[in-house]
């Protein structure tokens, strides 16, 4: 499993992130929660591997997921979140795609296409690897999108018998 943006590795300094082409990670998203941060902080760290807190206080929090920065910031409810903006989580197998669907949409909601939102509001789209490779470079790409737009969560094996 991967971000979509790009994988990230810790580097010697202390809350300095890396990616693999040795640039410092310079941007990251801020989350906005409605007072409820802290709690969405745990919800992320429960569901993803590899995850820490960075440092924390009332305001703020800096987590780390799978080598990616995060912000979570505990403001107030004058803004919902919306499907303008999603986190894209690059899956390896079926079972990770199940396994991240089914934590995300537990208390959330499913969409199409492998998107989906969780209890806070956040949309996620939760794809394999390759898709890229499903749905532009195969001989049945044509029909790899027309099957995708059926479904919810990606049926991986249906996408490549399509």
């Amino acid at each position: 499993m991967s971000f979509f943006i790009t994988n990230l590795i810790l580097s010697s300094k202390v809350n300095e992130l890396i990616n693999p082409y040795g640039m410092k990670q310079m941007m990251y998203p801020c989350l906005w929660f409605a007072g409820n941060a802290t709690e969405a902080v745990d919800f992320y760290i429960s569901i993803f591997r590899d995850s820490r807190i960075l440092s924390a206080n009332s305001l703020v929090t800096f987590l780390e997921i799978k080598g990616q920065k995060f912000m979570a910031l505990n403001g107030r409810p004058d803004f919902d979140p919306n499907q303008a903006s999603s986190l894209v989580i690059e899956c390896t197998s079926q079972d990770e795609i199940d396994q991240y669907w089914e934590a995300i949409t537990k208390e959330g909601e499913e969409s199409m296409c492998g998107w989906c939102k969780d209890k806070y509001g956040f949309s996620w789209q939760i794809i394999p690897e390759n898709i890229e490779k499903l749905l532009f470079q195969s001989a049945n790409a044509e029909r790899a999108v027309q099957a995708m737009m059926g479904m919810k969560k990606i049926d991986i094996a249906a996408l490549e018998n399509a």
